[in-house]
């Protein structure tokens, strides 16, 4: 029977009756095409095989296969949820080391298994650019902690890719872990003593779980005076914003915290993100938007600008380097091209359309209407033989996107990001609309030059925003799409996502915006997190910087001269902006960002034309 079928067909249908047999499911929809491997509930979707499919290629998709099945077979949702780390470098190190033990199963019983699931770890390295990694970065580091467990558990050498990244690791690493790496060999059939052992692990790393004590941040916030435990306050407010530690793991220097600074949340019984919505505030940073009423005690500071940085992507790496880091994203594209094309193809269609010429006929003056005029020529007093172009009711439009760049954007986020900011800028580029594309981070984890100079003044109480801003220009809005494509690769590069302070950056965003000549302006926000900057919260209220963000949100949105919308990836940021969406899987966002921008040139079409200049 199996000459009925190509070989494609047949790999795929073998592929699948194996992903069913290890996993002990028979109730999986397996499916292939474009998008990376990935499981949804009893979906289940696998990379496309090519028509002349290579040994080595088979076996890195089986190998991703395999992996899945492995998940669904040994992998418990609950027991795994129950314990999580709540710090997202925490988190991701957490999420690894489950990943290399669920792997370490199959890779024990089945020889096959084992040969498949290194192939496809040494292509995903080589894909992610470890082969050229020269320094030890957070960014790399749950990657070896993962192939370091996999090693433990299986006896299996690192992937060729990936050897120097573990090799930079190892002597910091088994002086620290040694011990659990020998306990998760001896629980590996027991997912929760594994897990329990895996957080010691990240403790052992001196890295912070990132978890609250209730009681602690309770106590603290009835009391309304300056807390007395700081370690315990201090872990409690990062990981009520997600927190992430630094890669050394040494904590924050902790200060008091004042209730009255944030009056509000206290009247609520409540120092969570998002407690309030209407305490008033000044942003601290020239250029930022001004708020003049409120208390000083209240007032959204920052303690030091001096090593703020606003840079164009290109002088953050060399050229060698961001030529590779765009080959890399190119290759990332050719997964996504045909489903975010198809999407842009139809948001061009609709901007073109709206811009086409549109004539009035049958006037007494004008140009003459070619189609009368056999009629003219017939009886030349005819009249309402002309005919005029219409005035075109699109308006002169500049796009901005904002982009996180923190931490927690790593991996899959960020490339996706990337690449459909890169379709959307050709895409509005065809079609007459400018397009700016901007990134925001810090320039340190756990603060920077400024944290330095608050220690040296003597760590002042309420200092407010206590790292240094890195504003990242990928493309500027009057830069052709075909000089700033290389720029947009730096968002794979390692060591540039760190820490957000999305209120400074939206401010950032903003001002550009308003010093621009178009008539029609629109700002879109990716992001997939709360602000978060580790430094600032252990000395402020846990909802500093979610308050801020709120201020420029809301001072943005009621001006009235910038069109805001926001796209949250697994973040609901429906509760801060009007116009939001949030998706689940990183994989929408292409999609969806195009479809909002559509309906925003919908939504202006549909406009009584009274209505549009109080729109805009």
């Amino acid at each position: 029977m199996s000459q009925d079928f190509s070989p494609a067909e047949i790999f795929k249908r073998a592929t699948a009756s194996t992903l069913r047999a290890i996993a002990e499911r028979d109730d999986l929809t397996i499916g292939f095409g474009p998008e990376p491997a990935g499981v949804s509930g009893v979906r289940v979707k696998l990379p496309n095989p090519a028509r002349d499919l290579p040994p080595d290629e088979a076996a890195q998709l089986r190998g991703a296969a395999d992996s899945l099945a492995l998940r669904l077979k040994y992998h418990d949702d609950a027991i795994h949820a129950k314990r999580l780390p709540g710090g997202p470098l925490a988190r991701s190190i957490f999420e690894a080391v489950e990943q290399a033990r669920v792997e370490a199963l199959g890779a024990r019983r089945m020889a096959g298994v084992a040969h498949n699931i290194g192939a496809m770890l040494d292509e995903q390295y080589r894909r992610q650019g470890f082969e050229r990694i020269t320094e030890r970065t957070e960014s790399t580091m749950a990657e070896a902690v993962r192939l370091l467990t996999r090693e433990a558990l299986t006896r299996e050498a690192p992937p060729p890719s990936a050897r120097r990244v573990v090799d930079l690791w190892r002597p910091w690493l088994e002086g620290k872990i040694a011990r659990d790496l020998s306990e998760l060999d001896r629980s590996i059939l027991d997912q929760d003593a594994y897990a329990r052992i895996t957080r010691q692990m990240i403790q052992d790393m001196d890295l912070d779980l990132g978890e609250i004590d209730e009681s602690d941040s309770d106590d603290q916030q009835s009391q309304g005076d300056e807390a007395e435990g700081d370690n315990q306050t201090d872990s409690g407010e990062s990981a009520a914003t997600g927190a992430q530690p630094s890669m050394d793991g040494a904590p924050a220097d902790s200060a008091g915290d004042d209730a009255e600074e944030d009056g509000e949340a206290d009247a609520d019984g409540e120092m969570m993100p998002g407690s309030s919505d209407d305490d008033p505030g000044r942003p601290g940073r020239p250029g930022m938007l001004p708020r003049a009423r409120g208390d000083d005690t209240a007032v959204y500071r920052v303690f030091n600008s001096e090593a703020d940085e606003v840079v164009d992507a290109e002088e953050l790496c060399d050229t060698d380097e961001l030529t590779r880091l765009r080959h890399l994203l190119d290759q990332q594209l050719s997964h996504l091209q045909s489903v975010i094309a198809r999407l842009a193809n139809r948001l061009q269609r609709r901007l073109l359309a709206k811009q086409t010429r549109a004539w009035e006929f049958d006037l007494d003056e004008g140009i003459l209407d070619a189609a009368r005029l056999a009629r003219v020529v017939a009886n030349p007093i005819l009249p309402l033989a002309y005919k005029r172009e219409r005035e075109m009711e699109f308006r002169d439009t500049v796009v901005t996107l904002l982009i996180d760049n923190s931490g927690s954007m790593r991996g899959r986020p960020i490339t996706v990001a990337a690449m459909s900011a890169d379709i959307l800028a050709r895409t509005l580029e065809r079609c007459g609309v400018k397009v700016e594309i901007l990134g925001f981070t810090t320039r340190a984890w756990k603060g920077g030059q400024a944290r330095e100079r608050w220690i040296a003044a003597g760590k002042p109480a309420n200092p407010g925003r206590l790292n240094d801003l890195r504003h990242i220009v990928y493309k500027a809005a009057d830069a052709p799409w075909r000089r700033a494509r290389r720029s947009l690769g730096l968002m794979l590069r390692e060591g540039i996502l760190k820490e957000n302070i999305d209120g400074e950056a939206l401010a950032w965003a903003y001002n550009r915006l308003l010093g621009r000549p178009e008539e029609r302006r629109i700002l879109m926000v990716i992001s997939d997190g709360a602000p978060v900057d580790d430094s600032t919260l252990s000395v402020n209220p846990g909802n500093y910087l979610e308050k801020h963000l709120r201020e420029v949100i809301r001072d943005i949105e009621r001006g009235g001269s910038v069109e805001l919308t926001a796209i949250g990836i697994g973040h609901d940021v429906t509760r801060y902006y009007r116009r939001a969406v949030t998706i689940v899987d990183a994989e929408q966002l292409g999609g969806v960002m195009l479809e909002r921008l559509a309906e925003l040139f919908e939504e202006e079409e549909t406009l009584p034309r009274g209505r549009r200049r109080a729109a805009a």
